[in-house]
């Protein structure tokens, strides 16, 4: 039974999570250190105060203009003193939050016994909100160029906590499958004890059965259905997935290994777009990784107190 009390000091919490004070008492500190020995114009603003402001931005949507003009009303006292000592202008905020590296962390390490089961998947994320009318209208498939297609975020998630250990982005041409590896290998440097991996049809491929067999995890993966043992030979581990789910066995299959569970990865992707929409603002693509990185980026933290707090 939900403790409802409990959920909503959660929700209340992200607040406290966008807009933090405790910026204000290492300010000076962080400037100093991150001003020493660097060559020419000095930063005016703490990255730990640029990425609030990020955090901040992206979460209500807000155009950088609009949030030169936040902090300047939030900035402001009933004594007429500001909280902040100075509050950058628009072209500031965008110049300094292109330029921020975000790193994806986890909550804790497990390792030994203490091993996870990583839900693996993608989903495309637009690079312009001008909808799919204009796609249809001004796209390739009327002969012209201008469609600018989607990225695309490939995630390894943490299928009982819903944490991004690792993620990669590509454009949207390049295949599931070429992705899983790098994941994996990423997901096993965080200290994370990997169980099982659960993936779609996707990523049914006789390497990846095989890379995964390789460093002792269970692959979890929906085999293509026109699939036969005896092309798998070379292959131990896809053909005992083949034979698994063929003839008729698939729902037998899916339930002993709670492939029903893989949805998760679903739900952080349904989270993702629900906080941040389902485009990006920056048009380099540089500055799309930068912004999707902090994006996932603050939607872990969110994960992180969400457990703390339960």
């Amino acid at each position: 039974m939900k403790n409802h009390s409990t959920c909503n000091e959660r929700l209340v919490n992200r607040g406290e999570i966008l807009i933090s004070k405790k910026v204000i008492g290492n300010w000076d500190n962080e400037l100093a250190v991150m001003n020493r020995g660097k060559e020419g114009r000095p930063y005016a603003y703490p990255e730990s105060f640029m990425r609030m402001v990020a955090h901040t931005m992206f979460y209500f949507r807000l155009p950088y203009r609009q949030m030169e003009g936040l902090l300047r009303t939030y900035n402001c006292n009933s004594n007429g003193k500001g909280i902040f000592p100075m509050i950058p202008d628009y072209t500031s905020i965008q110049r300094r939050i292109c330029k921020l590296e975000e790193e994806i962390r986890c909550q804790r390490r497990r390792t030994g016994n203490n091993s996870i089961i990583l839900a693996i998947d993608s989903t495309g994320i637009s690079v312009t909100n001008r909808g799919q009318w204009m796609r249809n209208k001004w796209g390739k498939e009327n002969g012209h160029t201008q469609s600018r297609g989607f990225l695309k975020i490939h995630v390894a998630s943490d299928m009982h906590t819903g944490e991004v250990l690792t993620l990669r982005i590509t454009d949207d041409r390049t295949p599931d499958c070429r992705c899983l590896e790098g994941l994996a290998s990423d997901a096993r440097k965080t200290g994370a004890g990997i169980s099982r991996v659960m993936a779609d049809g996707a990523y049914d491929s006789r390497q990846i059965f095989s890379f995964l067999d390789g460093m002792g995890i269970d692959p979890v993966i929906r085999v293509h259905r026109n699939s036969v043992v005896a092309a798998n030979r070379d292959c131990p581990a896809r053909m005992v997935a083949v034979m698994r789910q063929a003839n008729g066995a698939y729902d037998r299959w899916r339930d002993s290994v709670s492939y029903g569970m893989r949805w998760a990865v679903e739900s952080v992707f349904s989270s993702l777009k629900r906080m941040f929409g389902e485009a990006v603002r920056s048009r380099n693509k540089e500055n799309m990784i930068t912004e999707l990185m902090l994006k996932i980026g603050l939607y872990n933290r969110f994960v992180r107190e969400a457990a703390m707090a339960g």
